[in-house]
């Protein structure tokens, strides 16, 4: 039997400036995500892991980024913030959408985080 690898995804993109110019070049976004990824996964799986894991830092909005990676995927798993108005029964808007739009399954998680 094939073992098969987690890919943890999580994707960046600059704040809006709203018509101001922002000056960004003192900040690593991806560098910042990367290192969010990276201990995430070591709290998570810790350092002996059973699965190989390779970790996806990707610019772009969260959910074209998340379907994108879908398209090579078995299973497509999101955690739901649910960030709404009835943030007990909704899903979030990026989870809702892999939903619809994902090419694979999708296990919608709900956590107890904020």
């Amino acid at each position: 039997m094939a073992v098969a690898e987690l890919r943890p995804v999580q994707a960046w993109q600059l704040p809006p400036a709203f018509g101001v110019p922002v000056d960004y070049s003192d900040v690593d976004l991806a560098g910042q995500t990367r290192q969010s990824v990276g201990r995430t996964i070591e709290e998570v799986l810790g350092p002996h892991r059973a699965v190989p894991v390779g970790p996806r830092v990707v610019e772009g909005h969260p959910a074209a980024v998340v379907i994108e990676e879908s398209r090579d995927a078995d299973l497509l798993v999101v955690d739901s913030h649910g960030r709404g108005a009835f943030a007990g029964m909704l899903l979030g808007s990026v989870s809702g959408h892999c939903v619809h739009h994902a090419s694979c399954p999708v296990l919608v998680v709900r956590s107890d985080r904020p």
